[in-house]
Order: C-alpha cells, then structure tokens, then sequence
C-alpha cells in the first residue's frame, strides 16, 4: 500500500522542475561594477580550451551578447593571487582591461583606447625592470630582451588584443606579465586567454569604456570556479 501511495503521490504532485540558476554572471561574486562583462570559463584547471562569452546588462539583467571557443595556457589555469610567472598557465580572478592595441589597426567601430605597435614597442616582463608588466616604447637599458616581449614578433596572436588587468594595477614581483586577450596562435598560450580572430573583431566593437567592462576567468567548479569572482 504505502508503494501505491507514492506512486499516487507523484502523479497528483509531481516534482517541481529544477529551478533555472539564471546567465553566468547572475552567479558571479562580482562583475566589476558596469554593464558589460566577459566570462572565460574552462571546464577545469589543467584544460587548455573553453569558452570565452561577453554580456550586456540590459534592464537589470545580463544578457548574452556573444560568445566563442576560447583557449587558455598551455598548463592550465591557476588562482590569480598566487601564479607564479613563467608557468604557463592563466591566472583565475576578475580584472580590469585597461586598454586596447594590436599589430594591425583597429577595426571599424573600435571606440577602446587603442596603441597600435611599431618595432619600438614591447612589453616589459623583467622583474629587475621599473617597467616591469608594462607597454614600452624603446626597451629601457634596465629591461633585458629575453625578460621580454617584443609585440610586432607576435603578428598573428597580437593583430588585436585587450590588456588583461592582472598583476597590472600595483605589480608584485614574479607573479606574472604581460596577459592580453588575444588572436588565436597555433595552440595552447603562455597564460593569456585566445579567441579566433573574427571573435577578437566582434569583442572590440562591442566593448565600449564607458561602460566599465571587466572579465572573469575561472574554472566550472573548485576552487577557482568562475563564480568565486
């Protein structure tokens, strides 16, 4: 009798459906303030691929605005606040982008800050360096080459980028230079996070300053999970 009552009881109340946890960034710590946020999420940390999505909040909600295959470092992804640079993986936070810039010119409908590279232009990555994790135009006599980036080396992955804000504000030391979101290279990157070219464009012409975009990287679950951030 009591199997009769629950098979009875399940069909006059049946299971509520699991409820809807909402967009990505409903679920986030933090999304840094304004309107328009991107989300890089992999599935773990020791993945190199994932998903890169960007958002509008329109209305009092975040909605998808875009969203593209996205690659990560070469050995994964790492707790932002304790990478240790030259590791090759991408450091897991909520940041800031600073500012735009690429080989090649901005495309049509870029309204971020934009640099465009020359064969002067580097970025610092030398710990010894006063310039250390950023844009130098003419590498300073205390900023060793090989520490180094020289941004016109990288024609493919650097055609257009944004600056990732990590380590960028105040730098420490060792933890890391020199993370962009950037043109897709042939694999996996050095700690930056990549998206094929066409995506690159469509980020930057929907990115707009005024509207104080922010991105969160992260893993789905864990200790880095994305909505940590």
């Amino acid at each position: 009798m009591r199997i009769v009552a629950v098979l009875l009881a399940s069909l006059l109340f049946p299971l509520a459906a699991p409820a809807d946890p909402g967009p990505l960034p409903e679920r986030l710590a933090d999304t840094g303030g304004g309107s328009q946020l991107l989300t890089a999420e992999a599935p773990g940390t020791g993945a190199t691929t994932g998903r890169l999505t960007w958002w509008d909040r329109r209305d009092g909600s975040w909605v998808e605005a875009g969203s593209t295959p996205a690659r990560f470092g070469a050995k994964g992804l790492v707790e932002g606040a304790s990478r240790v640079q030259g590791t090759d993986t991408t450091p897991t936070g909520l940041y800031s982008l600073p500012y735009a810039f690429g080989v090649a010119a901005a495309p049509p409908g870029t309204r971020y800050p934009y640099r465009t590279a020359t064969d002067r232009s580097w970025w610092c990555e030398d710990n010894e360096a006063r310039a250390y994790n950023r844009w130098v135009e003419g590498l300073p006599a205390d900023c060793r080459a090989s520490e180094s980036e020289h941004l016109t080396a990288y024609a493919s992955q650097y055609a257009r980028a944004l600056v990732i804000g990590f380590n960028y504000t105040r730098p420490v030391r060792g933890r890391g230079a020199g993370i962009f979101l950037h043109v897709n290279g042939r694999a996996a990157t050095a700690g930056c996070v990549s998206v094929p070219a066409e995506a690159m464009d469509r980020i930057l012409a929907w990115a707009d300053p005024v509207r104080r975009p922010h991105i969160a990287i992260g893993t789905t679950g864990g200790p880095t999970a994305i909505t940590r951030y």
